[in-house]
């Protein structure tokens, strides 16, 4: 038994302090057994208008992560989570395995990140030709692209919604989210992929599955699953997306 609140594991998840949705979202997929424990990263200032915004917001990210990890690892987790992405996947495959291997060395943990999550995701569901958008300045889109092309996939198109502060991601509505699949999609995008974990879309994500009739990926509910069935764990869970609910 790993504790009382979660028998078959614990989770440390790794957030920027001006994350809201994270935990929600992993909380509210209600996987019985299973408890997160939050480490927070510290940012001081949430502005991030521009490429030079966005990758200042980088520098207060790398500046605090370790002592978020340090702080989770006091509650004894089985894994961690990144609930933060962009620093996932920059660097491309190649940056995102060194972050990988730097954490696992650190910690002795295994770790699941946004960018290897959303590449177990794709490969699970079959689909090559993606549609991808986020809530980054270009420089960070320029990373996520490179990513996923280096991972295999086919990039068609990805945007971001250039939000001006870290914490205005979380107040992107229903309407603009579903405007910009919209704006994303085509018959020839086999999936469309959404990175940034504090916008508000698993939720949404399912519902557009339904109404598009095709894999719709919340960068949210593919680091849960990841963690979930690297851990052994194989629940179906409903409401967030069919990646969580069939796979």
């Amino acid at each position: 038994m790993t504790n009382v609140v979660g028998p078959r594991a614990v989770f440390g998840v790794i957030v920027p302090s001006t994350n809201t949705v994270v935990e929600h979202d992993y909380w509210r997929a209600g996987v019985e057994g299973v408890a997160f424990r939050a480490g927070s990263m510290h940012i001081a200032d949430p502005s991030m208008a521009g490429n030079a915004g966005f990758e200042a917001l980088l520098v207060q990210i790398r500046a605090s992560i370790d002592t978020a990890v340090r702080d989770v690892l006091t509650a004894e987790p089985d894994r961690l989570v990144m609930g933060m992405s962009a620093e996932t996947f920059w660097g491309g495959v190649e940056g995102n395995a060194a972050f990988e291997r730097r954490l696992r060395e650190a910690t002795g943990l295994p770790v699941t990140t946004g960018a290897s999550a959303c590449r177990a995701a794709l490969e699970e569901l079959g689909v090559r030709r993606l549609a991808v958008f986020s809530p980054y300045q270009p420089v960070a889109d320029v990373e996520v692209g490179r990513f996923f092309t280096e991972a295999g996939f086919d990039v068609a198109a990805i945007t971001g919604l250039r939000c001006a502060t870290a914490t205005d991601i979380a107040r992107v509505d229903e309407p603009r989210l579903r405007e910009v699949v919209a704006e994303l999609d085509g018959p020839d995008v086999e999936a469309v992929v959404q990175v940034g974990t504090n916008l508000s879309f698993v939720g949404l994500s399912q519902t557009l599955e339904a109404e598009l009739g095709k894999p719709v990926v919340a960068i949210n509910a593919a680091t849960l699953w990841h963690a979930l069935r690297q851990h052994g764990i194989d629940d179906r869970v409903d409401g967030s997306g069919s990646l969580l609910r069939e796979h």
